[in-house]
């Protein structure tokens, strides 16, 4: 997640999941996984939304507080962090890698990962927000791995006994791509009963929300989904 991120249609879609989740009765923590803005591409201009009140009726009060933040141009994650849009923990340290050699990735990476789950313990629900989603090969031990989330992260979060979202970007690939590698994620050993979940939300460049669902709280959150999905919202999100 960057700053200039703030207020775009997906995290229009990526709140209202969460709030819908919260309101059914599981506390919720936030990992941003911030790094510092780029501005080689035009990502987050997808903010048209906030005049069309057709989006209004999925939540008219996410609708209301993420118009204002674009309209007064606030567009900075410290925005986003507040009750009248969603009552949870935030950590919105940035993953910053500038300057940086192998070495010194790990280390960082280590101690910011570290702080972050013991900010976030004893929520139910922990989502994660990177830029691009799951570790690939390409990426790993290099400055832009600050963008993906490592498994032994996930793990690191279901150890604490929440449930795990995190957040995937689709890049040239099918639905049953990214849909494989998270169940075979599941099936790894680290998830230890474990339950796969995936969501698309389907309104300009496609996003997948994937859980990993702790056995307690396997019933509530399926029910909330299939809540949401019976609402407004299932014009933008659908199951994989």
């Amino acid at each position: 997640m960057q700053d200039r991120y703030t207020g775009d249609i997906g995290d229009f879609g990526k709140l209202g999941l969460l709030r819908q989740l919260q309101r059914n009765g599981l506390t919720i923590g936030i990992n941003w996984y911030r790094v510092p803005n780029e501005g080689h591409n035009c990502d987050g201009r997808f903010t048209d939304y906030v005049h069309n009140p057709e989006y209004a009726r999925c939540d008219p009060e996410l609708w209301h507080c993420l118009g204002e933040i674009i309209d007064n141009n606030q567009r900075e994650i410290a925005a986003l962090e507040t009750g009248a849009i969603l009552p949870a923990k935030w950590y919105s340290r940035p993953l910053d890698f500038s300057d940086s050699n192998k070495a010194d990735r790990k280390n960082i990476r280590e101690k910011w990962h570290s702080d972050a789950v013991k900010k976030l313990e004893g929520s139910k629900l922990i989502f994660l927000d990177p830029d691009n989603g799951l570790i690939c090969e390409s990426a790993r031990d290099t400055k832009k791995s600050n963008k993906y989330i490592l498994v032994e992260e996930l793990a690191d979060y279901y150890n604490t006994g929440a449930s795990v979202v995190y957040y995937q970007h689709q890049a040239r690939r099918e639905d049953g791509f990214y849909r494989d590698q998270h169940e075979r994620l599941l099936s790894g050993g680290r998830f230890p009963e474990a339950t796969a979940i995936g969501l698309k939300f389907t309104k300009t460049s496609l996003r997948y929300y994937f859980f990993i669902v702790q056995p307690q709280h396997k019933d509530l959150i399926y029910q909330s989904l299939e809540s949401m999905l019976e609402t407004d919202w299932e014009k933008y999100f659908q199951r994989l």
